[in-house]
């Protein structure tokens, strides 16, 4: 802590002097950019490592900060850092999403069976599960399947026509992940609202809940108040049937897990917590052996988030202890196994553990090159390590910035 008089050195003294100067509390502070009081409290003892843009932004503003420099101060504010460049394929998704085919009568050919594009959409999802540069497998399928989604959509009536339906929207949440920490909100926000209607017009509850699944991760990202992506999760499982059999139980769950995130981002612990067990329960009454194919729902995906929850309620004891616990090898998804390598990661930075954080980054990194990459916290704190961390780790931390792309 800088001493009175001292000039903050780091971006958590400079919070907290500006919040003093103001004079507002931390519960106040923490309510105004919404997230909890221990956040504050973390983010002021440098345990939480400077936000996101967004956020950055409104913690400035609740501050009294016009300029964000006497926030950051000479800590660099990369946009490289903080967001992600474009992937090599974005240009040619984009204009797969933008392209619209007006004249139907112009195709000669007979749309595809709904059979046939399950095959194709159930390709495309092992390949973003699957090892090596997932995002570059999926980039290469999505134009065509988009297009010939379309024409089916169009073309059949009846059951054909809503089983395309709700196979475009399973392709609108692949172009969601896709899009995901690259610099086109726009196209997150079209593919979310394209994915709603798919599941909608298919009158497919089951598609409608996992539409809301990445809705909540959109909203969250985008600061939206917890109440309302909460209110949106449970309007969707009150649409499902868990009599139907284990792919309602799942998205019940699923939605439960949303949920709990929401509230854990916001401080509400014992409402995080309520809808974690009731997610716990649901893969509890499916069994260790069911994971759901393409959305990962199971015993072991809920146990990994109970790391995310309790980082994001600053608990760093039990993030680690609930990792400590958790056997990603088990879960059929490299995509998960890397993004919740990076999450322990990130509960180990919580403690100052910084030689455990570079080892999970790095090991991260060879689970899934793209998922890493693309990680907001992994790019941040490989940057910030190779720059201030020890002489035990900074080498290390070079190396891994280097391979993510944000070394000086």
């Amino acid at each position: 802590m800088a001493e009175i008089g001292e000039r903050p050195r780091t971006f958590g003294q400079r919070v907290r002097q500006a919040r003093e100067r103001r004079g507002l509390p931390r519960p106040v502070v923490a309510g105004l950019v919404g997230r909890s009081a221990e956040w504050v409290k973390a983010v002021e003892n440098d345990k939480v490592a400077m936000p996101r843009l967004p956020l950055l932004l409104r913690l400035a503003e609740t501050l009294g900060v016009d300029d964000l420099a006497s926030l950051t101060g000479d800590e660099r504010l990369s946009v490289a850092t903080y967001t992600m460049g474009a992937h090599s394929s974005l240009a040619r998704v984009r204009a797969a999403l933008t392209d619209y085919d007006l004249d139907v009568a112009a195709r000669d050919e007979e749309p595809s069976s709904s059979a046939a594009l399950a095959d194709r959409v159930t390709s495309a999802w092992q390949a973003w599960h699957g090892a090596g540069e997932h995002r570059s497998r999926v980039a290469d399928l999505l134009p065509a399947l988009l297009t010939d989604l379309q024409h089916a959509a169009r073309t059949h009536e009846g059951t054909e026509r809503r089983r395309a339906l709700v196979l475009m929207a399973q392709v609108y949440h692949l172009a969601q992940l896709y899009l995901s920490f690259q610099p086109a909100p726009d196209l997150l926000m079209l593919t979310s609202d394209r994915a709603m209607k798919a599941a909608q017009d298919a009158d497919s509850p089951r598609a409608v809940a996992a539409a809301v699944w990445y809705l909540n991760h959109l909203f969250r990202d985008a600061g939206e108040r917890a109440d309302a992506r909460v209110d949106i999760a449970m309007q969707a499982v009150r649409l499902l049937d868990q009599d139907r059999g284990p792919d309602d139980i799942a998205l019940s769950g699923l939605l439960h897990l949303a949920a709990a995130l929401s509230y854990a981002k916001v401080g509400r612990k014992g409402d995080a917590e309520r809808h974690w067990d009731t997610s716990a329960a649901a893969a509890a009454r499916l069994g260790t052996a069911y994971t759901h194919p393409w959305l990962i729902f199971g015993h072991g995906m809920v146990n990994a988030y109970a790391i995310t929850m309790n980082t994001d309620l600053v608990r760093a004891g039990a993030a680690v202890d609930a990792a400590m616990h958790i056997d990603l090898a088990a879960m059929p998804s490299a995509t998960r196994r890397s993004f919740h390598t990076i999450e322990t990661a990130r509960a180990h930075s919580l403690q100052g553990e910084t030689i455990a954080v570079v080892h999970l980054l790095k090991r991260a990194y060879e689970i899934s090159p793209e998922t890493a990459t693309f990680n907001i916290f992994a790019r941040g704190t490989a940057a910030d390590l190779a720059e201030t961390g020890s002489t035990i780790i900074r080498d290390e931390a070079r190396g891994l910035a280097r391979q993510l792309g944000v070394a000086a």
